[in-house]
């Protein structure tokens, strides 16, 4: 039940060792197609570890998070790292985020001022939360599990838990990739205080896309963007969901094999990236040094295995959870919010179908999969504007 404040720390020699292996890679040919579709162009992850061994400051990632307050605490056996930013404003609500993969708090990062102090980013005192970000088990610096069962819906009651131990008894979630699952569980499960949600990957659409309506252009696009992603992207996925400890030999060995299977997540996301480190033209937020502070998180903490791993958990045929009943539909308000880069993008029509409580559904202008990572002011306006229904009328 213990809280206890969390420092990061990071020694020189450890920078070093870094800079060595990035220094000794051992590099393929490049590829023979001038696109991505055979994965991780040379050009692109040549400039990513030129960047990281002779300009990047490796420290960056202790100091952004050692800027705010961070805490651990044991939940189920498991030592959860995890942000809390307490907003000076009054009636402030609660929201606990979760990220997913290859994400970490670290793409959360920049929306915690408009979130914590909305009057400091053209928005309103009434629209404050109390922030709660936690490293998903196994990631960052959170601990990694010693035994199988950290599935969605575990970690879900506990994302619950740490909210009770916070004090919190009115809150609600909000999650993209990953974190969007577990958000879903937690609406689905219902546990009390929780009184809205709010995601930005419609997770029902991977399991079941054929039961989704498909009478619209825009329907019939979001089916063939799965369609795509389920034959042509989805390498990844299928590795760590049904082989994480063989990648993770890899991810834990070698950054320059960490940083391209972070880079070769979808479509939109690369190119950006790509396109700030080889052209020096950052989409959003995505600069150079936000994209390595995230890859270097995984680094620093040696958690490529153990975060593919939640893959495994979360989604393999093999898991402990596989073929559980589905749980029932959420019965508290739901926000959802669509971004043109995503993978693909979710028709109003699919997130009522999924969703009967559904109370807010934004088309956003502009941002990708990570969404408040690329865009966090106009994540944050989405985040204002869904959970403003629920907010306490006190």
């Amino acid at each position: 039940m213990t809280i206890r404040p969390f420092t990061v720390q990071i020694h020189d020699k450890t920078l070093d060792d870094l800079r060595q292996r990035l220094a000794a890679t051992r590099w393929p040919t490049r590829e023979l197609v001038g696109d991505r579709s055979q994965g991780v162009q040379l050009a692109t992850l040549h400039a990513v570890t030129q960047y990281w061994s002779t300009e990047y400051d490796g420290q960056r990632v202790a100091s952004r998070l050692n800027a705010l307050p961070q805490f651990t605490t044991e939940i189920d056996g498991v030592e959860i790292h995890f942000v809390h930013v307490q907003s000076g404003h009054a009636d402030a609500l609660p929201l606990i985020m979760t990220h997913g993969w290859p994400g970490s708090v670290i793409e959360m990062l920049d929306s915690v001022g408009p979130l914590t102090d909305p009057t400091a980013h053209g928005g309103s005192a009434a629209d404050a939360f109390h922030l709660v970000l936690p490293s998903l088990p196994g990631y960052g610096f959170s601990g990694e599990p010693a035994e199988v069962g950290w599935d969605l819906v575990r970690t879900a009651r506990a994302w619950s838990e740490l909210m009770r131990r916070l004090g919190y008894d009115r809150y609600v979630a909000q999650g993209g990739d990953v974190g969007a699952g577990i958000t879903d569980a937690m609406g689905r499960l219902g546990p009390d205080g929780l009184v809205g949600i709010h995601t930005n990957l419609l997770v029902p659409a991977l399991n079941d896309p054929a039961s989704l309506p498909n009478d619209g252009d825009a329907e019939r696009e979001a089916l063939q963007a799965i369609k795509t992603f389920q034959t042509s992207g989805i390498a990844y996925f299928t590795q760590m969901a049904t082989r994480p400890q063989t990648i993770g030999y890899a991810l834990l060995d070698s950054p320059s094999a960490l940083a391209a299977w972070m880079l070769d997540h979808d479509t939109d996301a690369y190119y950006k990236i790509a396109q700030a480190f080889v052209d020096g033209r950052p989409s959003g937020n995505l600069t150079r040094d936000n994209v390595l502070d995230n890859i270097t998180a995984y680094w620093l903490s040696g958690t490529g295995a153990s975060a593919a791993r939640s893959y495994w958990e979360a989604y393999g045929p093999d898991s402990p959870s596989a073929g559980s009943a589905p749980l029932p539909a959420p019965r508290i308000p739901v926000g959802f919010s669509a971004f043109p880069g995503e993978i693909w993008r979710t028709p109003r029509s699919w997130a009522e179908q999924a969703y009967p409580t559904l109370n807010y559904f934004g088309d956003v202008e502009r941002g990708g999969h990570f969404a408040a990572w690329e865009e966090p002011e106009l994540f944050a306006a989405e985040l204002r504007a869904a959970f403003r229904p629920v907010r306490d009328p006190r």
